[in-house]
């Protein structure tokens, strides 16, 4: 398997899902799946507020970022498409230093 494309990431996620009958048991729930992903940001909070080695941030990152493939599996959507296009609307915007770091938004 290819274990650089975001195809063959969302296949092993898929095949999670069902190995587990997420869809029948709970586990594609939306709000059940914000909360889980609310706490592995608290996991990655901690990892960074308490100097943690950098593999047990990576390991809490890609924690999330699973929960977030399976999000968009759950509710149907195409992560991978949402990506460029968010990419392309940020590209569009501006920077600007607030309290000595950098913030691009919209500024509105």
């Amino acid at each position: 398997m290819e274990k650089d494309s975001y195809r063959d990431m969302l296949a092993a996620v898929q095949a999670f899902h069902d190995k587990h009958r997420f869809k029948e048991t709970g586990g594609e729930e939306l709000v059940y799946r914000v909360a889980l992903m609310a706490e592995e940001l608290g996991e990655i909070s901690s990892c960074v507020s308490k100097g943690k080695p950098v593999e047990e941030l990576a390991e809490e990152c890609a924690d999330l970022f699973i929960l977030l493939m399976g999000t968009a599996i759950a509710a149907d959507f195409d992560l991978n498409q949402f990506f460029w296009d968010k990419m392309s609307k940020l590209d569009q915007r501006s920077s600007r230093m607030i309290d000595g770091r950098i913030r691009v938004s919209e500024f509105r």
